[in-house]
């Protein structure tokens, strides 16, 4: 049996798994990623150089629990986040930090004031020289703002187009499709981790190798991926031009594409930020029930109503840039409200958002989706998972594994070392469904009564008084 590295990197951890090439997790790792450094007003970026200090943590902790013979592990296959920029000096090496999606300067292209920088390039081109020593990055990874030829895959060859986003063609990586080697692991890493100079392979963006890696290559299912970032995606042959409700990315399979629905910034970190902010109680609480803080809060809000009471949130913890008036807001609080309360209100916003972003795409296609496959942190809670059904009033699909990053990535890797001839028969071998969340039908009638009544105009009233109280604060 051989096995691949599947690496995970995103926006909150890393995860890193190893994989036999049946897809079957042997073991798996993750380390937490800092909270990132906002040193004014609309910038993020990521604190030093933590996304490889977080990825070699947990690549370091992952190899040492494996127990079989670390010769027989072949491949390792990279996902990084996507829509990042990385600034490098000539020697590869970190000119100023990793700027986040989150980053304002995100919303334009590159604009060159710092001498230091010789190349720009994305989090998983940073961690490709880091993990090889190439200056190679991933294809399907430069979506918003490169200046990529959709039908090469490559770099346009157009050096005016390349300037116009703000680049010279010496300070781009060289390209790699989707199972295509950037590399070989560097001979005193593969040494430092017991491993040999295995190659390193390209997948895609994030979003693109997750829905590789929970099996995504019929078009009637509609993927929903519950992270940061919260989205949901169509597989598709061809680029769609001029979408009105959607956005047509680049898949993890070359030449493919995935349409994604306009998603949730801040998504399941809102859940997160919750849980701090009721603070050591609710760690004590979960403690005493022998439970994480999730499981505690997702076992207690099992036994709210759907609709948490009249409780109604709007996630907008993370203002688009195009109405940067936005903020969070809970409407609806009476002295039945509990904590428990507000955080599956905070679970059904999740699923009423991406419910109505979602249905704008279908609609815009005149399509209607069969199944729903939810994976990302979030698909760990059963709740989320049947409050799901019950808005879409479909079945939705965990998938096996901790990671469906780690899957797609492994999948690439199988394909690089001829394991397998095709991604549909990787997908048939490494790809498994664990459990099935069917809709309660009273259930989806009240969320139907809420979301059409309520929650679908909400913003159009609280975007007058949130306009009014930006000019204030700003």
């Amino acid at each position: 049996m051989k096995y691949f590295i599947g690496i995970d990197s995103g926006s909150q951890s890393t995860k890193v798994a190893i994989l036999d090439q049946l897809g079957r997790e042997i073991v798996y790792s993750t380390s937490p990623l800092r909270e990132y450094h906002c040193p004014a007003p609309g910038l993020a970026v990521h604190p030093d150089d933590d996304i490889w200090h977080s990825i070699k943590q947990a690549l370091t902790a992952c190899v040492a629990k494996f127990k079989g013979n670390k010769q027989d592990i072949i491949g390792i296959g990279l996902c990084t986040i996507r829509c990042c920029r990385s600034l490098l000096q000539q020697d590869g090496h970190l000119a100023q930090p990793v700027i986040s999606w989150m980053d304002s300067r995100m919303a334009t292209h590159y604009e060159h004031a710092d001498p230091k920088v010789a190349f720009v390039t994305t989090t998983t081109g940073y961690v490709s020289f880091k993990l090889t020593d190439e200056f190679t990055d991933a294809a399907a990874n430069c979506e918003f703002g490169w200046p990529i030829d959709h039908g090469t895959l490559d770099w346009s060859t157009d050096d005016g187009v390349i300037a116009a986003h703000g680049l010279r063609r010496e300070m781009l990586f060289t390209l790699k499709k989707p199972s295509e080697t950037l590399g070989l692991l560097r001979p005193e890493l593969a040494r430092e981790l017991g491993l040999a100079s295995i190659p390193v392979v390209a997948s895609a963006n994030d979003k693109a190798v997750e829905a590789l890696g929970c099996g995504m290559n019929h078009p009637d299912t509609l993927m929903i991926s519950l992270g940061t970032y919260i989205n949901s995606m169509l597989l598709r042959d061809h680029f769609h031009h001029d979408a009105a409700s959607f956005y047509p990315t680049l898949a993890c399979v070359p030449f493919k594409y995935l349409y994604e629905s306009v998603g949730i910034r801040r998504g399941m970190w809102t859940v997160s930020w919750f849980k701090k902010l009721i603070g050591e109680g609710l760690t004590l609480d979960a403690q005493r029930h022998g439970l994480s803080e999730e499981q505690y809060c997702n076992q207690q809000c099992a036994h709210i109503a759907p609709g948490s009471d009249g409780l109604i949130t709007i996630l907008d913890w993370l203002a688009p840039p195009t109405e940067p008036f936005r903020k969070g807001i809970m409407l609806g609080f009476d002295h039945r409200h509990t904590r428990f309360h507000i955080y599956r209100s905070i679970l059904e916003a999740i699923a009423f958002t991406i419910y109505n972003n979602a249905s704008d795409m279908t609609t815009e296609l005149g399509f209607t989706p069969r199944e729903i496959v939810v994976i990302g942190g979030g698909s760990h809670s059963n709740v989320l998972m049947q409050i799901i059904a019950d808005v879409f009033n479909l079945s939705v699909i965990r998938k096996e594994g901790s990671s469906c990053g780690c899957v797609g990535t492994a999948i690439c890797a199988a394909i690089n070392l001829g394991i397998y001839p095709s991604y549909d028969v990787a997908i048939d071998h490494m790809v498994r469904t664990t459990e099935v969340f069917t809709p309660n039908s009273e259930h989806h009638q009240i969320y139907q009564r809420i979301n059409n009544e309520v929650f679908r105009h909400a913003r159009s009233h609280t975007d007058v008084l949130l306009k009014n109280s930006y000019h204030i604060y700003h």
